[in-house]
């Protein structure tokens, strides 16, 4: 049975709201996803990836001005939800493009000469970006640079380093990396760079060996002495703190991350609730309120964006609100795998698939023991240092 044929019934309402803001942007998208089974979309070289691609899905937060689909913060958080619900590796893909994308977006409301370009082109080629930033490895700080740029005799950079795993290390058409770049006062400042994808000097090597999320091209990607245009590394404000632009794609990081993740959650909520009288309200609702509780409040970040309300601020909500969604989703995914019992446990890998996949969360920047720190200092009245 695919998961067109279980939407027809019990549980209907249940992710309608999210489904129907996907079709609105991305027409036929969902269907085309649960026309296949979960094991197929999760699968290594998928063809989820490629058909995001066909229908421009990419473009999700590109405001329409360059060429974009123009989606509010609120109605981008329902679509990675969707996605979230059908394919985990796909809501973790377009959780990187739409991150560094975002990036992108605010460098060219700030001015940046060539940010606006940059936007028309990716929006009207639907170009894909990978993102080649930290990761929450034990000691790291999340923005410690794995890559260096030094600028070139004419102007341009020249760029060094590692990343593992890069998401979209197959399919992207760009790299978004941070760097730390040396000018000609050989100074280290960081920065964010744009990188080719099909530049010399990149090469690409297996990484990723686990077979959760393994659709999302998590791989390595080693980079030795790749030459990209002087206007392709933006310079940070402030080498300190985080600047705006650094601040608003972190907000935007977590709660793409959050909404996905809730997202893979749901799925397996919805499999309750299509096992109707079978399971007891009360389990039923206990499951879906811990999950449903923590969207409420990704959704009021990005009500908060729109707002344009302190971005300081929103990401200290979204960083709380991530380390109280990984909690809500560990009791409900395993309290979920019990209710539905052994037999569904023995007869597809799916909700035990579902029940790792949504485990990960705890793996992105920042972990826990590092923005639990930060936090307690912020709302103590220092600045929030998540760097």
């Amino acid at each position: 049975m695919t998961d067109q044929d279980t939407n027809k019934e019990q549980g209907v309402r249940y992710l309608k709201r999210e489904r129907e803001v996907l079709e609105r942007f991305m027409p036929g998208f969902d269907q085309k996803l649960s026309s296949i089974p979960l094991a197929e979309r999760e699968a290594i070289k998928n063809p989820c990836i490629g058909w995001l691609k066909e229908i421009r899905g990419q473009n999700l937060v590109i405001p329409k001005q360059y060429g974009g689909l123009g989606a509010s913060p609120l109605e981008i958080m329902q679509v990675h939800r969707a996605i979230g619900s059908r394919s985990p590796s796909l809501a973790i893909a377009c959780t990187m493009h739409n991150f560094s994308a975002s990036t992108l977006v605010e460098y060219a409301i700030f001015g940046e000469e060539y940010g606006a370009a940059l936007l028309e082109t990716i929006a009207g080629e639907g170009m894909l970006l990978a993102s080649g930033f930290g990761e929450a490895r034990p000691g790291a700080r999340p923005l410690e640079m794995t890559m260096t740029a030094h600028v070139t005799k004419d102007e341009g950079w020249r760029i060094n380093g590692t990343k593992k795993p890069c998401t979209l290390s197959a399919s992207a058409d760009f790299i978004t990396a941070g760097v730390t770049a040396y000018g000609e006062d050989n100074v280290p400042h960081r920065a964010v760079a744009l990188i080719p994808r099909d530049s010399a000097g990149i090469v690409q090597a297996p990484f990723w060996k686990n077979a959760i999320l393994a659709g999302a091209e998590s791989e390595q990607l080693t980079l030795t002495d790749v030459e990209v245009p002087g206007d392709f590394v933006f310079l940070a404000d402030n080498d300190e703190a985080l600047d705006p632009v650094e601040l608003t794609g972190y907000v935007w990081l977590q709660m793409c991350l959050c909404a996905s993740y809730i997202g893979m959650g749901s799925a397996l909520i919805e499999m309750v609730l299509q096992k109707g009288n079978k399971i007891s309200s009360v389990d039923r609702m206990s499951v879906l309120s811990d999950v449903e509780s923590q969207f409420y409040a990704v959704e009021r970040v990005a009500e908060g964006m729109k707002n344009g309300e302190s971005t300081e601020e929103l990401l200290s909500r979204i960083v709380s609100t991530r380390y109280a969604t990984m909690s809500a989703l560990a009791r409900s995914s395993m309290k979920c795998a019990e209710l539905l019992g052994g037999m569904a446990f023995v007869k597809s890998m799916d909700v035990s698939y579902l029940t790792g996949a949504t485990r990960a969360l705890a793996f992105h920047p920042p972990s826990r023991a590092f923005g639990s720190e930060a936090l307690s200092r912020y709302y103590n009245g220092e600045i929030l240092d998540l760097a």
